[in-house]
């Protein structure tokens, strides 16, 4: 909470500043070693024109310069993984203190709700939550409870009613007419169609057949 009202704690704001440090020397490392490289490149070049002219000396001299750089550029890596090591063991350092800080913050916070909660409200407000439940409980109870119990009912007059029942759907049953039993089909010798029905000419059956006779005149 202070650290929100009067900024960050003064660990972690030289933590990040160290943090920023290592990472431009970092920058500016990677950017030398690639110089470097770049002369070493250029050293060889230079030994090879040497090599095609002769010039054996002066490309000897080009190769002893690539090594120089070449120790260079292994220095530079060096130095550049020792900084990573830094910087993941500051990093580290950084996740744990916030994490301390962090748990510390949550321990005071619990403290201080245990502070202002007391058993005793507690307890007497699950009494009344019990209370109420138990009260709720007898309320639907006697709601859901029917206006006529089952035990009104006389046993023989129920029985007496079904057996009523019982007889008059025996009676209509007996009283059905008996279903008649389907036709038997027709049996027609294999390969014989019976005849269709003529089919009745219509009107417009009788305007065709005029029409074909004046066209054949």
């Amino acid at each position: 909470m202070f650290s929100r009202l009067f900024g960050k704690p003064k660990q972690e704001t030289d933590a990040l500043t160290t943090l920023d440090k290592l990472n431009e020397t970092l920058e500016m490392l990677e950017k030398k070693e690639k110089v470097l490289q770049k002369k070493a490149s250029q050293e060889v070049e230079k030994a090879k024109e040497f090599t095609k002219a002769k010039n054996k000396r002066a490309a000897i001299q080009c190769l002893k310069r690539k090594r120089l750089y070449e120790q260079q550029i292994e220095q530079l890596g060096n130095f550049q993984l020792r900084i990573h090591d830094q910087m993941i063991m500051l990093e580290g350092a950084k996740a744990t203190t916030e994490t301390v800080d962090a748990l510390r913050s949550g321990a005071s916070a619990m403290k201080a709700m245990q502070k202002a909660t007391n058993i005793d409200d507690v307890d007497k407000t699950m009494d009344e939550i019990n209370e109420q439940t138990e009260n709720m409980k007898q309320i639907q109870e006697a709601l859901s409870t029917p206006i006529g119990s089952a035990a009104d009912f006389d046993e023989d007059e129920l029985e007496a009613e079904l057996e009523e029942l019982e007889g008059l759907e025996l009676e209509e049953e007996l009283l059905q007419p008996a279903t008649t039993a389907p036709a038997a089909p027709v049996h027609v010798p294999g390969g014989i169609l019976p005849a269709r029905p003529a089919k009745k000419p219509t009107a417009e059956d009788d305007e065709l057949a005029a029409l074909q006779a004046e066209m054949a005149l």
